[in-house]
């Protein structure tokens, strides 16, 4: 029977030690056509191994739903990497941070006010086992020790930088956690992930769990740092980050590939196992980002490009042949090289027939009464937009709201004044002097995923008042705009006139022909903030805020005649026209 062990000083693959030289790879940010073409690419670097997050929310969107299948499929995924000859670690949170929505915990769950997330308290626990329970079983079939590609799985993540609770209290529920998984099965060695740093080592372990570290500088000064916490047993980074996440209004992060292979050559040559966080990063689809707040919220960008070896669209970068080269100093690199891809078809589509997103009855489901205004969360919506009405008379003058989660468009009688936003701070609209019907369009931008502000509700919060009263008589749905070229499928749309200007809130449409399973790189230069599907699928957020100039468009949405192209424009637009470019265009840049 194979076996992966830790041994005394260095990882054992059946009884030999084993140096883990591994990339993570998101299963659910990458196309699940795709899935084996990256996972060749990584074996094609050098690497022996592939590791990958698994968002909980992602498998169970709501309480009574766990699916596994299609881009959900991780049996799948874990079987593509073992038909490569690789192996495969597995890290199934319950918090995977990721900087995916929520870190990966459900919404659903931390509605109830009631629940102690990430802490050993009955409901929370509860909802984990039966996450484990339905998701475990798919692992452990694929365990090394049975001829599958997984050599180990992580227990939580990041657990030291987290909370403040008595080391009882944290040391119980990760116990907890242990015992959750062993129960399914899971026989391969277990770990913990934390920063290099004392405080969070000592926080985040178990002295019978190997700790492993995250870093991406000065190896040798965290690999000591790393060895106080594990006196024995192999050392190992895994996230040995070699670029950094985008946010929106911010530069498009890139990390210098010079020190990134000086850095993995020192841990390399020091014994250690690293795990390249990214090896390639993907995209965030649909509303699938994150945030962080840390007195300045920051919505994740959609591109996870990460400044990756591997980058979005799935070439080799500069980073690739620069690390595939310190890993070949050190393990077997095979000669082989990926292809460097065509450049992408190149042209403008014209979008002309629009839908006012006011006149969409399709979208909205039934509006409720509330005596104040509620949160999304009270309207069980995880993700996405609602709507929120009210009437306002001629001496109410302004509109102020106690907090906005994450960003509404304010319109008066459907016509827009003004936007609240959590990003600047902006919790004041002025009025027209006019008694009228008061909207506001509120978007989640993303949950927040780490720190302590994880798991708060989303939507309008706390009192929203006037110059002249508290406002208490409001009308409130979920707007699915994010399923709306499905639900609007079968509805006849206004056919536009010209190529002029455009404004919102509106969804436009256009029709293209192209190359058919290539991939194309989307462009609205012009446009200003909204979300953008390619033959119903939802590839993501735009904004001109950037820093991300094009949405990536995975070859196997397209074919050669009759796509769909389906723009939300929550603002306006300078022009009805969309482009497809040759190249991705992911901003300025920090260097």
């Amino acid at each position: 029977m194979p076996t992966f062990e830790i041994g005394e000083r260095d990882f054992l693959l059946d009884d030999r030690p084993h140096q883990v030289i591994s990339g993570a790879l998101h299963y659910f940010r990458v196309h699940p056509d795709l899935w084996a073409d990256r996972i060749r690419k990584a074996k094609l670097m050098g690497l022996n191994t592939i590791e990958t997050y698994v968002p909980w929310n992602f498998h169970a969107p709501e309480a009574d739903v766990f699916d596994l299948t299609g881009r959900r499929d991780l049996g799948r995924f874990l079987d593509l990497v073992a038909d490569a000859g690789m192996h495969a670690i597995v890290r199934p949170g319950p918090y995977i941070c990721a900087e995916w929505d929520g870190g990966g915990l459900p919404a659903w769950l931390s509605a109830d006010q009631r629940v102690g997330m990430r802490r050993h308290e009955p409901r929370f626990m509860a909802a984990v086992g039966g996450y484990l329970e339905r998701l475990l079983p798919v692992v452990a079939e694929r365990q090394v020790t049975r001829g599958g590609p997984v050599l180990m799985v992580q227990i939580e993540n990041e657990y030291g930088a987290y909370g403040d609770d008595p080391a009882p209290d944290r040391e119980r529920y990760l116990r907890a956690l242990v015992d959750l998984t062993r129960a399914q099965g899971i026989e391969v060695p277990l770990f913990t992930c934390d920063q290099a740093e004392d405080a969070m080592l000592t926080r985040g372990g178990l002295p019978e769990l190997h700790k492993t570290a995250t870093f991406g500088s000065r190896s040798t000064e965290r690999l000591a740092t790393l060895r106080r916490h594990q006196p024995t047993g192999p050392l190992m980074c895994m996230e040995f980050w070699n670029g950094w996440f985008d946010s929106w209004g911010m530069e498009h992060h890139l990390a210098p590939s010079e020190a990134n292979a000086r850095d993995l050559d020192v841990l390399l040559a020091a014994g250690g196992s690293v795990n390249l966080y990214m090896f390639h990063g993907g995209t965030n689809f649909g509303l699938t980002n994150g945030a962080n707040d840390k007195g300045l919220y920051r919505p994740i960008a959609t591109s996870y490009d990460y400044d990756a070896p591997l980058a979005e669209h799935g070439a080799a970068t500069e980073k690739f042949h620069a690390m595939r080269a310190v890993i070949a100093k050190h393990a077997p690199v095979p000669d082989e090289l990926p292809e460097p891809p065509a450049p992408a078809p190149a042209f403008d589509v014209a979008l002309t027939e629009h839908l006012l997103v006011g006149e969409a009855a399709e979208l909205l489901e039934p509006m409720r009464s509330y005596d104040r205004a509620p949160s999304m969360d009270e309207m069980r919506q995880w993700s996405g937009f609602a709507l929120y009405r009210t009437r306002v008379r001629a001496d109410d003058a302004v509109l102020v709201v106690e907090e906005i989660r994450d960003r509404a468009v304010v319109m008066l009688d459907g016509e827009p004044v003004g936007v609240l936003d959590r990003g600047t701070h902006t919790r004041a609209v002025a009025l027209p002097k006019r008694d009228g019907l008061l909207e506001l369009l509120i978007e989640d931008q993303g949950r927040v995923n780490y720190g302590p502000r994880i798991g708060e509700p989303k939507g309008l919060i706390g009192t929203a008042r006037t110059a002249t009263r508290e406002l208490t008589e409001w009308e409130a749905a979920p707007l699915a705009l994010d399923r709306a070229p499905e639900l609007l499928a079968s509805r006849p749309w206004p056919e536009g006139s010209g190529r002029g200007p455009l404004a919102g809130p509106v969804l436009a449409r256009g029709v293209f022909d192209t190359v058919a399973e290539a991939d194309h790189h989307l462009r609205l230069d012009g446009w200003t903030k909204g979300l953008a599907w390619v033959n119903g699928e939802l590839l993501g957020r735009y904004w001109s805020a950037g820093p991300t100039g094009t949405l990536y468009v995975p070859g196997p949405l397209l074919r050669e005649r009759g796509n769909e192209l389906v723009v939300l424009e929550l603002h306006g637009a300078a022009s009805r026209t969309a482009s497809f470019v040759e190249a991705p265009d992911l901003g300025i840049t920090a260097l």
